[in-house]
């Protein structure tokens, strides 16, 4: 839609298709992650929900993609790391010329990802799983094209918010995320002026009730060791320095259009109850589930139907207590800094979040310990010469800005502050 983003409600707001047609096509960017593999599954299980158009993988699993090929047939392959093509090439060759089968077209680089998001239509669906703000570009092409997009790429809300739901026609975008799903089914049927505040709940991480002192020390393998979800290397140290939750909030503001004061975030360590909404009647609605992301999956796969037997469901002839406790913002800034720089706009989120990306590969390289993370991207926030951007800007100028973040972070991490 054009002009001012309108409330979004997405379990309200269903594309206007039939949700089990056979013809409806299915591109999945970023297919051998832990999202795209569990999509896969998914399709697996519900054939009718889709058939698989096209898979967009780094490529640093050749393996693997030759198997999505060989078992899904799609007519499209984009491999986004351009050195690894020639891999992937092979391990598809081989694979279909022992099955039998034509190999599948083959392309390669950022600008095929986004050639291939773009490449459907009205009743077709995108489903974006594409990890950090490379993601941006595919979603607005998916949007333009006019798919369902099943958003599992936080990041493109996260540094490009009000583009994004400027493209977006009414009811076509679907978070694939355990928490805004769950505020999507909880708002159905609510009008946005019954809405109160939100609550976004969070497990914790590994690093629950511990303080700043006793995480000087962490390491890559700690930091890793997630008590609830299997997800991959960046997402899982987001969670553990509460980035992860950070960007979920600013996602929630754009996705449900409510200020981020109006975005709570509460810790709920056994991972139940995904999300709830607080009306503004003092009643609150949660969703509930054991934590499987193809419950998100499937839901935005299929909304508005449900698929019978997707996931398990809770068992409550069994004892059990759901607990909720506060988060611990002086020892987890990584929310508090979000919120401000939130406020700030002038693509403040976009320079959060390219400093965080290099600030956990930093980490991982033995370049900054883990609560240099956060302390890092307040440093660049703090740049006095950080450029301002625009929606009005466009998304190049946003594209530019994250590239200026990235420069200051690793000129920021070889020349410690005095």
């Amino acid at each position: 839609m054009t002009g001012t983003p309108a409330p979004m409600n997405p379990a309200a707001r269903a594309v206007a298709t039939t949700p089990h047609s056979p013809t409806r096509r299915l591109v999945l960017l970023g297919s051998t992650g832990s999202i795209g593999t569990q999509t896969l599954e998914v399709i697996d299980r519900f054939p009718e929900v889709a058939r698989v158009h096209g898979l967009a993988a780094r490529g640093n699993r050749p393996e693997l993609v030759a198997q999505q090929v060989l078992h899904h047939r799609p007519e499209h392959v984009v491999v986004s790391a351009p050195d690894r093509a020639e891999a992937v090439e092979a391990a598809i060759g081989t694979a279909c010329r022992a099955a039998g089968i034509p190999a599948p077209q083959l392309a390669a680089g950022p600008d095929a990802v986004e050639t291939l998001a773009g490449s459907l239509g009205a009743g077709d669906v995108v489903l974006n799983a594409i990890t950090g703000s490379i993601g941006l570009l595919p979603t607005l092409a998916a949007l333009a094209s006019g798919a369902r997009l099943a958003l599992a790429n936080k990041e493109s809300l996260v540094v490009g918010g009000e583009l994004v739901t400027r493209a977006a026609a009414e009811g076509q975008m679907l978070p694939v995320d355990s928490e805004h799903t769950a505020i999507a089914q909880s708002l159905a049927g609510v009008r946005h002026d019954q809405i109160g505040h939100l609550v976004v709940t969070a497990s914790g991480g590994p690093f629950r009730g511990r303080g700043r002192e006793e995480l000087t020390d962490v390491t890559p393998d700690q930091a890793l060791a997630h008590p609830t979800w299997q997800m991959g290397r960046v997402i899982t140290t987001n969670s553990a320095t509460l980035v992860n939750k950070a960007l979920e909030v600013i996602e929630a503001c754009h996705l449900f259009d409510l200020p981020e004061e109006r975005v709570q975030v509460v810790v709920h360590p056994q991972s139940i109850v995904h999300s709830m909404a607080t009306l503004i009647d003092g009643s609150t609605i949660a969703q509930a589930s054991p934590p499987d992301m193809r419950h998100a999956i499937g839901w935005a796969l299929a909304h508005p139907e449900k698929l019978p037997g997707l996931a398990q469901a809770l068992d409550f002839s069994s004892a059990q207590s759901w607990t909720f406790e506060p988060v611990d913002e002086d020892t987890f800034d990584a929310i508090t800094l979000a919120r401000a720089a939130h406020r700030a706009g002038g693509g403040a989120m976009a320079v959060y979040n390219a400093v965080n990306e290099e600030a956990v590969e930093a980490f991982f390289a033995g370049r900054l310990p883990f609560l240099g993370i956060t302390a890092l991207i307040r440093r660049v926030l703090e740049d006095p010469d950080r450029p301002r951007v625009t929606p009005a800007d466009g998304v190049r100028a946003l594209l530019d800005l994250e590239g200026w973040a990235r420069a200051a972070a690793r000129s920021a991490l070889s020349t410690p502050e005095a």
